[in-house]
């Protein structure tokens, strides 16, 4: 057995017992190509390893039962170890050690956590079921055999909706009957299988929720999944459902689809019945769906939309430069990229450049309309539960308290206009532009950081909820590595247009 390498293997355990982060890195390889991966993905680099430990917040404690080890030489050894959580169930945890010249003696430099197989991940799911609720089709319709992760707004018989807040959903009544959005996705075939997190009240797109934990984001592991419809989004993106049924209000099926490489449609203004759906801020929230295909997007949307009222539209596209800048430099650059492939390969024709007028106060009108209508609908709620949210999500509701009769109605006034100079500027033509300023920020980033990716991203996606048009996010798009969405921002009404004009893009 070399030496220092056991006592190595139990410092590194004490200092999982004791969350010493310090001690936890120095135990890790130095460098890019260190290795730790369990059943949320790889990460890779030592830098990353340790943003996710900083984020996770300690790990589960646990009793060693056995170690094995094999040495491979006398700078390298693999030890297998086995463990029972406090919790219940068994362990395995697989590392490579090496004696590194620039550390100092044993590091780990590729781990492979497999932990207790948990009976569902509740940072994804509220109820889970198999189905919870089965399909009222019986004619093989159209998403016969397709499973729905419901947003956990929607009501759904027999549950209450919880919105996101264990105090909320303790005071909350079972549902008497189905949202109409549910119902519909039923009577095509598909089942239900289960409620899905969201962030708290929606109030947020990043994703993560202080009650019960950061659904995983599969696609960039260690980073967050986007919200407010993180539960459905992640559901998808790990293949336990097929369908993600879901609302936009600012961007919270857009930024999640971006994140996780995901189709999401937020769609038309007042198209699909919302009735049944907790509401955040009425004359912006509109419901939507989740998928990773664009085909069962289709079916999924053609379940509630009214087929009468769709309308085709002309595929001429444009691109607003003042938007396209608002994102980071890297995803303008995978814009340009991939509006360039399209123009190439004939699935586009030339796009244009479309001046939108001045937008400044835009972002700022929405922003206060949006935080007027979601006080009044939750501000008494949360005057009674003091201390219940989180401090960014409470930080939203104490501005929204603040704002006058008078600033509202001057925002409202503003939003009136600004519709109408979109619409002229437009023209009935296709904006595209990308879903989110950047790719999934990293769970453990510094907050300022996601805060300004979450400004820079809103400054877009506002655009789809002032004129109340449906926007698609395509999975085209990919920085270093990590997802990203292309958004379609459509004229009112062409919702399944989008999805048809979209489909041949990704290959």
């Amino acid at each position: 057995m070399p030496d220092g390498l056991i006592d190595a293997f139990w410092a590194y355990e004490n200092a999982l017992v004791t969350n010493d982060l310090e001690a936890l890195d120095a135990a890790f390889a130095p460098g890019e190509t260190t290795l730790r991966g369990d059943a949320g993905g790889l990460l890779v680099g030592h830098d990353r390893i340790s943003s996710f430990r900083g984020a996770r917040g300690g790990a589960p404690i646990r009793t060693i039962t056995s170690i094995h080890v094999r040495v491979l030489s006398n700078e390298y050894a693999l030890i297998v170890s086995e463990n029972e959580p406090r919790s219940g169930g068994r362990g395995l945890v697989t590392q490579l050690w090496a004696r590194h010249a620039d550390a100092d003696g044993w590091v780990v430099e590729s781990a492979q956590v497999a932990g207790a197989p948990a009976a569902m991940n509740t940072a994804v799911w509220r109820v889970l079921g198999n189905p919870l609720v089965a399909s009222t089709d019986s004619d093989g319709g159209a998403l016969a055999g397709e499973t729905v992760a419901v947003k956990d707004l929607f009501d759904v018989q027999g549950f209450a909706v919880g919105a996101g807040i264990p105090e909320f959903l303790a005071e909350a009544e079972p549902a008497h009957s189905h949202a109409p959005a549910v119902a519909a996705l039923l009577a095509t075939g598909a089942s239900v299988r289960g409620i899905a997190q969201t962030d708290e009240f929606a109030y947020s797109i990043a994703g993560k929720n202080v009650h019960y934990g950061t659904p995983p984001n599969v696609a960039v592991p260690g980073a967050i999944p986007g919200g407010s419809s993180s539960g459905p989004a992640s559901a998808v993106a790990l293949g336990h459902a097929s369908i993600g049924l879901a609302t936009d209000t600012a961007g919270s099926i857009r930024v999640p689809a971006s994140y996780q490489g995901l189709w999401g449609l937020r769609t038309t203004h007042g198209a699909v019945d919302a009735g049944g759906l907790l509401p955040l801020a009425e004359s912006f929230d509109t419901i939507g769906w989740l998928t990773r295909s664009p085909s069962v997007l289709r079916a999924a949307a053609a379940s509630s939309l009214d087929g009468d009222a769709q309308q085709p539209v002309e595929p001429q596209f444009v691109i607003s430069t003042e938007l396209l800048f608002a994102a980071d430099v890297a995803m303008q650059g995978a814009v340009v990229d991939a509006v360039g492939r399209l123009e190439a390969d004939g699935l586009i024709g030339e796009v244009g450049v479309v001046d939108l007028g001045d937008t400044s106060g835009f972002f700022d009108a929405f922003r206060t309309v949006q935080a007027a209508e979601a006080w009044r609908r939750h501000g008494d709620w949360i005057t009674a539960h003091p201390g219940v949210l989180a401090p960014d999500v409470a930080s939203r509701f104490e501005t929204a308290s603040t704002v006058t009769a008078e600033a509202e109605s001057s925002a409202r006034e503003v939003l009136a206009a600004a519709r109408t100079q979109l619409d002229d500027a437009l023209a009935g033509r296709i904006l595209l532009l990308p879903s989110t300023s950047s790719t999934a920020p990293s769970v453990g980033a510094d907050p300022d950081e996601i805060d300004a990716a979450r400004a820079a991203t809103l400054a877009m996606t506002c655009v789809a909820g002032i004129g109340g048009y449906p926007a698609l996010s395509v999975p085209l798009l990919e920085v270093d590595g990590a997802p990203a969405g292309l958004c379609l921002v459509g004229p009112r009404g062409t919702d399944l247009a989008l999805i048809d004009i979209a489909a041949p893009f990704v290959r």
